[in-house]
């Protein structure tokens, strides 16, 4: 076990000479395979922090309900306090006639017109704030069936189309990325692959007295191995750090038009768990790569 493992850290110390004997190109092949990865990252992190700010968007949803006309204010207090019993509401707001022709007049400007009239058209209104645990789309249009069908109740309005549509937009955004990050992963595969290519080229000479001396290929391919890997992890380090740089630059002005829509959303990055599973798709597109190019490549080397 202790030669096993001896033999594995001289492949990976060897595989580290390698890459520093050849920095320029190690570093160029690592800055390739951090912008790929940077790609498909960065779009998860756009559509994470767009989810993040929807899922406040669906918490503050509201149904409205518009009474019938002969409904009086009494009545009208008696069904809020009906409806605040309800599990699914957090609270009731109501709003009389003569209070929503007051916020009418204030804010459509036809005070003069609104004057002329000898009655108050309008109707009394019960605003209905959802508790946060039945905000979404589907526990919104039950929760508004379900008040529609009270007797005073003439007209029940919510709108969750954009909602819907948000969503729809969310998951194509989804699968575009499944689709970019899989187009790019083969793209990684294919630079690795490559980069192992020409280095067994360059050894081939060194790699036919090996075999002749009876080594395996499993013994020549395990230093390419652990460069794969090393490649593919600072990789996926140097696409962290691009995107980590790419939210710094965009976090101010975002937080600054957050501000003028009297909001706190920040640009977040993305989560410790996503920071791990970059390096890992990184290190295995990485090894992954090295070891489907080195399988053809050494089975044409055989020693004369």
């Amino acid at each position: 076990m202790t030669n096993y493992l001896l033999r594995h850290a001289q492949a990976f110390f060897s595989s580290l000479g390698g890459l520093a004997r050849a920095p320029i190109a190690s570093l160029m092949t690592i800055a390739v395979i951090g912008v790929t990865l940077s790609l498909p990252t960065g779009l998860y992190v756009v559509l994470d922090n767009i989810q993040r700010l929807s899922r406040g968007w669906e918490g503050s949803g509201q149904i409205s309900l518009f009474l019938k006309r002969d409904t009086g204010a009494a009545a009208a207090q008696k069904l809020a306090d009906k409806i605040r019993l309800l599990p699914a509401v957090a609270g009731v707001e109501y709003i009389s006639r003569d209070a929503a022709l007051a916020e009418f007049r204030r804010l459509s400007g036809f005070g003069a017109a609104l004057d002329a009239l000898e009655h108050n058209p309008l109707p009394a209104v019960l605003v209905v704030r959802p508790d946060a645990a039945h905000a979404g789309p589907g526990a919104l249009e039950s929760l508004a069936e379900e008040l529609g069908r009270r007797r005073e109740v003439e007209l029940v309005q919510l709108d969750l189309q954009w909602v819907k549509r948000l969503r729809a937009m969310l998951g194509i955004g989804q699968r575009a990325a499944l689709v970019l990050a899989g187009l790019l992963g083969l793209a990684v595969l294919l630079i690795v692959g490559n980069t192992a290519r020409l280095g067994v080229l360059n050894r081939r000479d060194e790699v036919a007295v090996i075999k002749l001396v009876g080594g395996t290929d499993a013994f020549i391919r395990r230093p390419f191995l652990y460069s794969g890997l090393v490649q593919g992890l600072l990789g996926a380090l140097t696409a962290w750090f691009f995107v980590g740089l790419s939210r710094l630059l965009l976090s101010g002005p975002i937080e600054e038009l957050a501000r003028l829509y009297e909001s706190e959303f920040s640009l977040s990055g993305p989560a410790p768990m996503a920071v791990l599973g970059l390096l890992g798709l990184g290190g295995a597109l990485g090894w992954l790569g090295s070891r489907l190019a080195l399988r053809r490549h050494l089975r044409e080397i055989e020693p004369d």
